[in-house]
């Protein structure tokens, strides 16, 4: 027997489902990015790394957590880092904890920046997704949500209490 032969295919209805969230997932990002690179010259990603930090303990994260959480290869994360750090928003440091290991710590200036583009992205965020759902749909959304990430292969790299 094949593997076509025991393939379970998606139907219509689920193709078209998976369609939509693909593209959604895809377009989303972007449009984001767009206005946060307009209005505030970051990208959506050094946003999100700002963000991440901000909800740190300390605002300071190790470059690999932060890579992860953050959906990032480490190469890319550094990067990214570096042009925040050019900036005076971040900083990276070695882990008193363990040497093997960098932090990337948020800088006041950072704070701040993160601060002034929160509201005009929070806006975008609302505009975008949630003016256009219901409350139940909302509600809805965060348990599909939920119950496809507990679906996932588990993944040590992350940490065990992702960021709300």
């Amino acid at each position: 027997m094949s593997t076509a032969d025991t393939t379970r295919w998606l139907d219509p209805q689920e193709q078209q489902v998976w369609a939509q969230l693909s593209t959604m997932v895809l377009r989303l990002q972007p449009v984001l990015s767009a206005q946060l690179q307009r209005e505030f010259g970051i990208s959506q990603y050094e946003y999100l790394i700002l963000a991440r930090l901000s909800e740190a303990p300390k605002t300071r994260l190790r470059m690999s957590v932060l890579a992860t959480i953050a959906g990032s290869s480490l190469p890319r994360l550094s990067q990214a880092v570096g042009r925040l750090e050019k900036r005076g928003w971040v900083s990276r440091r070695p882990d008193p904890q363990d040497s093997r290991y960098t932090l990337a710590v948020l800088a006041p200036a950072g704070l701040r920046s993160l601060k002034e583009a929160a509201p005009s992205h929070v806006g975008a965020v609302r505009e975008l997704v949630f003016d256009r759902l219901t409350q139940a749909q909302v509600r809805q959304l965060g348990t599909i949500c939920q119950r496809i990430i507990d679906g996932l292969p588990a993944d040590d790299s992350w940490p065990s209490a992702a960021p709300s």
